[in-house]
């Protein structure tokens, strides 16, 4: 082996897996963490920042995920429209109550580097509320 030759990871290198996480009893920020790390590839040893080595994340259970703390009443999510009077905050608990996965889905993204890898791997993340998902037939049967 020539030690003076660089190896560059090429898009047709790469081979995506798929990955299973029950977030039921995990917590919510550790979850996250481990997540953001599977999408980016960081899990791999030929992990490349420039390169999209990242696998997919199928999360199932994702509304038993444990919040410590004070967190659900404590927790705001703001959105601004631009308009007078347009500033809406939202707590994590009614957040969760209307839409469990966004949570999940918000937590995930402020992890990811803000570059044109995050949308690439976003769409590699699907969150469920329950046990069944339709990706039975893209994951390896161990």
């Amino acid at each position: 082996m020539n030690m003076n030759k660089v190896f560059f990871r090429r898009k047709e290198d790469c081979m995506h897996k798929w990955h299973v996480i029950d977030g039921k009893g995990k917590i919510f920020g550790r979850l996250a963490t481990e997540i953001a790390d599977i999408l980016t590839g960081k899990t791999k040893t030929d992990y490349a920042k420039h390169s999209d080595n990242g696998d997919y994340v199928v999360v199932i259970n994702s509304d038993d995920i444990i919040f410590t703390g004070n967190k659900m009443e404590d927790k705001t999510y703001i959105t601004v429209s631009g308009y007078i009077g347009g500033k809406k905050e939202i707590t994590a608990k009614l957040m969760k109550q209307k839409h469990p996965t966004s949570l999940l889905e918000h937590a995930v993204k402020g992890m990811l580097p803000k570059n044109k890898h995050q949308a690439i791997c976003m769409k590699r993340l699907k969150i469920y509320t329950g046990v069944d998902h339709p990706h039975e037939a893209q994951i390896e049967q161990k």
